[in-house]
């Protein structure tokens, strides 16, 4: 398996930073995740044999956190929260018509491969409600036209 030279000198950084090796596990693997797309089995050998873990102990770590995967997501991983404050203003029915614009449901990815759809949890943006996360960026106090209009803008960019 080999990584790219950022991912390198991140995860060469992020080993000073942290007493064990096996904290650097969870950033590890989202730094493999965002550059390869998805959690292979070829990376997760790769990434526990350079934290001296076994197999399982890293498929636990990735099946406890909802945002890794072992799966292929769309360029843009979409999460709608449903999460009490998110639902109380909207987000079921932003969920809804995601998945009707997307023409996916829950974790279902678009046959272009540019987005993939989750209904989750929590974002930690109540005060923001109803929001949803594209990747890393959060878009906040959403109607149906925003999203619309967000996830256009997304598409546009993946199909670059």
């Amino acid at each position: 398996m080999k990584f790219s030279e950022e991912f390198e000198q991140r995860f060469s950084t992020m080993l000073t930073h942290y007493p064990t090796k096996r904290s650097v596990l969870v950033p590890t693997l989202l730094y493999a995740q965002d550059e390869v797309g998805f959690l292979s089995d070829e990376v997760i050998l790769e990434i526990a044999g350079r934290l001296d873990l076994t197999e399982l102990d890293v498929r636990n770590v990735i099946s406890y956190y909802s945002m890794l995967t072992t799966k292929p997501r769309g360029k843009y991983d979409v999460q709608v929260c449903t999460n009490i404050a998110c639902m109380v203003r909207g987000g079921e029915q932003l969920f809804e018509h995601c998945k009707k614009k997307l023409g996916v449901g829950h974790k279902g990815t678009t046959p272009d491969g540019v987005f993939t759809l989750e209904e989750v949890e929590c974002i930690g943006a109540c005060s923001w409600a109803p929001a949803i996360q594209v990747n890393y960026d959060f878009h906040e106090n959403l109607t149906a036209e925003k999203v619309d209009r967000i996830l256009d803008e997304y598409k546009k960019k993946g199909m670059q």
